[in-house]
């Protein structure tokens, strides 16, 4: 799956280790998701990194599930992002573990630590730890606890695992330096009391590790090789070092790389949960969400997330990537796959006087010409079909090449067609149009040679069934959020959400199963939609359309 053409500092880092002999040769890395939210396109890119690297290298790489905080976990997650690295393409075979799965190793660590006296018991408040945690200009001041004595230590902290103890009341805090100009390393809170219900532990414990010190741990206790974060880790590697290096346990060796920042979308699962509480979306499979599993409802494929993943590649400095190369990975891929049909979405009537009035013929119709082997279909034609209320103008301008009074045009795989005369109702708004058409032009080819400069797309009105089709804008107004002085909910577009009802199509369409990906010609690529589409009554999601931005840009 990997693209060997894109170039990675990580797998130099990783070529290095391997030349000198370190981990012997093997590489093990890991995915290790928080259970409390879905997964994003951001996750999709370290997803692809961890298991792309080990495919790569012939290693492994675990699924890990950090449920560390009770209170914000929920197996609804857990299940969720199995799908979502399931869809992506990859697999972890056995190696599907839980930080829940060493809370008791975890807590023999930090008794550790106390009898190393490296740990100790705090009664300061949340609000007092602050306080006394200073600033990047001056140095923080010593709990009056830092000093307790071992014994006392370890006998608080087994009374803080019994529950003797109300919430807030004590924590266990790695003892390190207080003066230290890394802020984390002023001796940080490993464990906090919390009575929650654990989603696989249940109430078993009250007292559970925060998330830098069951980090490095989980990772050492899987003899991970190659720890894979996001830069926003890097100023915590010093502590994940730290825990490694005072018990004396396997290292680990973090490596920090830029996570993904894509215009017009925010990577924040608290913001994202948020959209769902209140309401600004349907879920958290709303098309218009980058969850993954918005993206799978909207018809995106794996194989060009996957792309997208490898062009954007891994850098060490963060950066902004426009949504329009997603969306070129993603057409380049629909283009070669996905089927063609037509659909009309706002439709206008054509009558063809001279076509008989009680035939229906068959025409046939190619399903995608980038695919050799996608065949070909039959499509009915009649009398009467609908063709887009775009595609003709009364009064056009001179470079409007489809249907206009006296010109021709021709139909997709039928015949060419030339207006005749238009009907009107009392307003002046356009009622149907009056054309003729050439037999001889069967399958759109002129006998004569002649020339016309527009081929379009339309319906036969007798066998059309009409459908839902939903058309999606960007979730947010601007590209890049973190640049406006405003709450990002006020910069929620208000109308990226439009549907078109009873658009009529033609009657294959109908039968399309959930998931199906389709092109609309000259339209756009659809998908129908997995949620709220019924047996032959599809609802079809806008996937994205047929003008690449992102490869005009390339060509400027």
């Amino acid at each position: 799956m990997e693209n060997k053409e894109f170039t990675n500092f990580i797998h130099d880092i990783i070529d290095e280790d391997n030349e000198s002999g370190k981990h012997g040769g093997r590489v093990q890395t890991r995915f290790p998701p928080e259970p409390n939210g879905y997964l994003h396109i951001g996750h999709a890119k370290s997803i692809c990194l961890n298991f792309g690297t080990a495919i790569k290298y012939g290693g492994k790489c675990n699924l890990r599930f950090d449920d560390t905080n009770p209170s914000k976990e929920e197996d609804e997650y857990v299940r969720s992002i199995r799908e979502d690295v399931h869809w992506l393409g990859f697999d972890w075979a056995e190696r599907e573990f839980y930080a829940s799965d060493y809370f008791e190793e975890l807590y023999e660590f930090a008794v550790e630590l106390i009898k190393l006296g490296k740990a100790y018991v705090c009664e300061l408040s949340a609000t007092e730890i602050r306080e006394f945690h200073g600033t990047l200009k001056e140095p923080g001041k010593p709990s009056p606890w830092r000093e307790r004595s071992i014994e006392e230590n370890l006998e608080l902290f087994e009374r803080m695992r019994s529950g003797e103890f109300e919430e807030g009341k004590y924590t266990l805090r790695a003892k390190i330096d207080m003066s230290s100009p890394n802020m984390h390393m002023r001796d940080p809170v490993i464990y906090r009391i919390m009575y929650a219900h654990h989603h696989r532990t249940g109430n078993k414990w009250c007292i559970y590790p925060m998330y830098d010190f069951t980090h490095c741990l989980s990772d050492s206790l899987e003899r991970i090789t190659h720890s894979l974060c996001t830069l926003e880790f890097e100023v915590h590697r010093p502590l994940y070092d730290w825990f490694l290096d005072e018990l004396e346990v396997f290292h680990s060796r973090q490596i920090e790389f830029a996570r993904l920042n894509l215009t017009y979308t925010v990577m924040s699962k608290r913001k994202l949960l948020m959209l769902v509480k209140e309401g600004y979306v349907s879920g958290w499979d709303d098309p218009r969400m980058p969850t993954i599993c918005g993206l799978r409802r909207r018809g995106y494929t794996p194989e060009s997330i996957r792309e997208f993943c490898d062009r954007i590649g891994v850098a060490k400095r963060d950066s902004m990537v426009d949504l329009a190369l997603l969306e070129h990975c993603l057409r380049d891929h629909l283009n070669k796959i996905a089927p063609r049909y037509m659909a009309v979405l706002n439709p206008l009537k054509v009558i063809i006087d001279n076509y008989p009035a009680d035939k229906t013929e068959y025409l046939e119709a190619i399903n995608n010409p980038e695919d050799p082997d996608a065949g070909s279909r039959m499509v009915p034609f009649s009398r009467e079909i609908y063709i887009e209320r775009e595609d003709f103008m009364e009064d056009a301008p001179k470079k409007f090449y489809r249907l206009t009074p006296g010109s021709e045009v021709r139909l997709r795989y039928a015949y060419f067609i030339q207006c005749e005369n238009v009907v009107k109702d009392a307003e002046g708004n356009i009622l149907e149009i009056h054309c003729t058409y050439d037999p001889a032009s069967s399958g759109g080819n002129s006998p004569d040679g002649r020339k016309v400069k527009a081929t379009l797309h339309w319906v036969s009105i007798p066998t059309a069934f009409k459908a839902e089709v939903r058309h999606f804008d960007n979730l947010l107004t601007v590209s890049d959020p973190a640049t406006e002085d405003k709450d990002f909910l006020e910069l929620i577009n208000k109308d990226s959400l439009h549907i078109l009802e009873n658009c009529p199509m033609e009657p294959a369409l109908k039968d399309l199963k959930a998931g199906e990906r389709i092109q609309f010609e000259r339209i756009g690529y659809y998908c129908v939609d997995s949620k709220d589409s019924a047996p032959e009554k599809p609802v079809f999601n806008r996937t994205v359309g047929l003008k690449d931005e992102w490869a005009r840009m390339q060509n400027r």
